[in-house]
């Protein structure tokens, strides 16, 4: 299939794409890398009247460190390569780091962009996971008004965020490394570079034990749990694999779903130690 027809503007500034997305709101969608968007708009579940594309506007392609804050900033038509490829990336945010083989496939990652995954919502996706898992925040911006809201926060179901009309996702924040803090990431899928039908991120200290589930429920979901160990550490991760509502699909069972919670979750817990 095709798009329906639409009017396409690329956006060379911020500015001119807040004021087109302020005219047009919900007829308008924003295009950054188009790996999540052309597919919705070629099988016509969107048709908008408007196509921003903010792939050449040079002020929302941007990687930068605010250490005063303690963030890693990626701007909203900064590619996926380029956060991958960024030599400093495993210091700065590992668990990103880890994160970014497991998606897609590298022509895919050269293309598509940080917030455009995390704008798009899919529960099975890993930048969205491991946002969550982190702890991170989206940065919205309209004609109007900034604001900012945690990843938590932000991703409201499948597919669906808090995100209004008239905003874009200027950019993302995901917190640097903190001392004391471990990390791994692993995920399951009917091939590598398929999505993910459980993935899994684990953040470890001394004294606490962070799990983040995605695939399972209709977004990213994060356990907190005290530095447990053998069969409580089973337990809560059998009560976790329960909690998350897993359902049957095409792809697999819901029984073998709890399975993978079970599992990974143990792998990551076991290697973030």
């Amino acid at each position: 299939m095709k798009p329906a027809p639409f009017d396409y503007l690329r956006a060379m500034t911020t500015q001119d794409a807040l004021d087109t997305l302020a005219q047009t709101g919900e007829d308008a969608r924003i295009l950054a890398g188009g790996q999540s968007l052309m597919a919705v708009l070629n099988m016509r579940l969107a048709q908008p009247r408007v196509l921003i594309d903010i792939s050449r506007t040079d002020e929302l392609n941007a990687v930068r460190l605010d250490n005063e804050a303690g963030h890693l900033v990626i701007s909203a038509a900064a590619t996926q390569g380029s956060v991958e490829w960024r030599k400093s990336l495993r210091d700065e945010v590992p668990l990103l780091a880890m994160a970014f083989p497991h998606i897609s496939h590298f022509q895919v990652r050269n293309r598509g962009t940080v917030c455009g995954s995390v704008a798009h919502a899919d529960p099975s996706a890993e930048l969205p996971l491991v946002l969550t898992a982190l702890g991170g925040d989206v940065m919205l911006r309209s004609k109007k008004k900034k604001r900012v809201l945690a990843a938590a926060d932000f991703f409201l179901g499948m597919l669906m965020t808090a995100r209004e009309p008239d905003e874009i996702v200027e950019a993302v924040r995901f917190p640097l490394e903190k001392p004391g803090e471990r990390y791994a990431f692993t995920e399951f899928s009917a091939r590598h570079g398929d999505f993910a039908i459980v993935a899994c991120a684990a953040i470890v200290t001394d004294d606490s034990i962070r799990i983040a589930v995605g695939g399972v429920a209709d977004r990213p979901m994060v356990e907190r749990w005290p530095r447990l160990q053998g069969d409580d550490l089973r337990s809560a991760l059998n009560d976790l694999s329960w909690k998350l509502g897993a359902q049957d699909d095409a792809h697999i069972s819901a029984k073998f779903r709890r399975h993978l919670v079970r599992q990974l979750g143990w792998r990551v817990i076991e290697e973030a130690k």
